[in-house]
């Protein structure tokens, strides 16, 4: 596949959705000392965005006077999936932790930055281990100096996950309070189909495509065996790990692959989560479940521990998001 036909498939398939959906936002309380935004729970009001806004920053990230707080003393790195972007994978959770009192900061990493527009908007189809490591891992290091907090937090989605977990563990070890996962492919993706499908060849050839990174999330890849190194795990311990997925995930198979349990070993601390427990109106699927508002208030949970919030049940379709009126985001206890 070329980049040409690619730049083509992408250009329609974000066409198609700027004709076919319209965004809706709800008001979220704000702090005393920034302003509010409106928080869409549209997936695909993100790519809108890009298509009508070409490389429009998200609302509520990036700002660099940005400094932490008591409450929140962590700045919040949102890592995109693949075919995302800095902006448009996060419509949902950049205005929503902007609201909530976090710093918040965002990058488009493991694009072709030498590709023209729509092509240079999609990110994570690059090598993880070359190109889309190494540039999260300069990234956070950027957002600790600009802050001077001494953590990060890392919000992954799909892909994002795998990158957010080698930041964690290899890259910048210490570096990281907490990993929070969306949808993410711990154990890969495809598993027993995948090895059967793909051969070295097949691999390779995809290595050398404009895809050069899904070979390296298919299960069994040289890249996840170097993630989970000789410890067998891709967790680092002093890490805390919430891992939150949908039972309709399309792109990461099984879905259980993001389920994945921790060590049982001191210093390992990973909770798993499925939106459709106790809530089977939500029927999000790979790609809206960050805009999930259930799936939104697991984050704000993992994020914040001790001040826990009931995670709201709403109506959510596959690709789409949320249905109808959401309802309020729900204050965490005072005490």
């Amino acid at each position: 596949m070329t980049h040409r036909t690619l730049s083509k498939i992408v250009a329609s398939t974000m066409a198609a959705a700027a004709l076919s959906l319209t965004a809706v936002a709800a008001a979220q309380p704000a702090t005393a000392d920034r302003p509010e935004l409106p928080v869409p729970y549209t997936f695909m009001s993100g790519a809108v965005k890009e298509i009508t806004q070409p490389g429009a920053p998200l609302a509520g990230a990036n700002d660099w006077s940005c400094r932490t707080t008591d409450a929140h003393p962590r700045p919040v790195v949102l890592v995109h999936g693949t075919f995302g972007g800095g902006a448009d994978n996060w419509a949902t959770l950049g205005p929503l932790l902007h609201n909530e009192g976090y710093c918040v900061f965002t990058l488009t990493y493991g694009n072709h930055q030498d590709a023209d527009w729509p092509l240079s908007a999609v990110g994570g189809v690059r090598s993880l281990p070359e190109v889309s490591v190494p540039a999260v891992a300069e990234f956070v290091d950027a957002v600790l100096a600009a802050t001077g907090a001494e953590q990060v937090d890392l919000v992954g989605h799909s892909q994002g996950t795998l990158v957010s977990g080698d930041v964690a563990k290899r890259q910048r070890p210490g570096r990281v309070g907490s990993v929070v996962s969306l949808a993410g492919p711990w154990a890969g993706t495809g598993q027993r189909f995948a090895e059967r499908l793909l051969d070295d060849r097949t691999r390779g050839a995809l290595e050398q495509s404009p895809l050069e990174s899904i070979p390296h999330m298919l299960s069994g890849s040289d890249y996840l065996r170097a993630l989970y190194g000789d410890e067998g795990t891709p967790y680092a311990p002093g890490v805390s790990y919430t891992n939150i997925s949908t039972r309709y995930d399309e792109a990461v198979i099984p879905y259980t692959s993001g389920q994945l349990p921790g060590p049982d070993a001191p210093g390992y601390a990973v909770t798993n989560v499925v939106v459709q427990d106790g809530c089977e109106a939500d029927w999000s699927d790979h790609a809206s479940l960050p805009s999930s508002p259930r799936a939104s208030d697991y984050v704000l949970n993992a994020l914040d521990p001790s001040h826990p919030r009931t995670p709201r049940c709403a109506s959510t379709a596959p690709l789409h998001g949320a249905i109808g009126a959401v309802p309020p985001n729900p204050a965490p206890p005072t005490s």
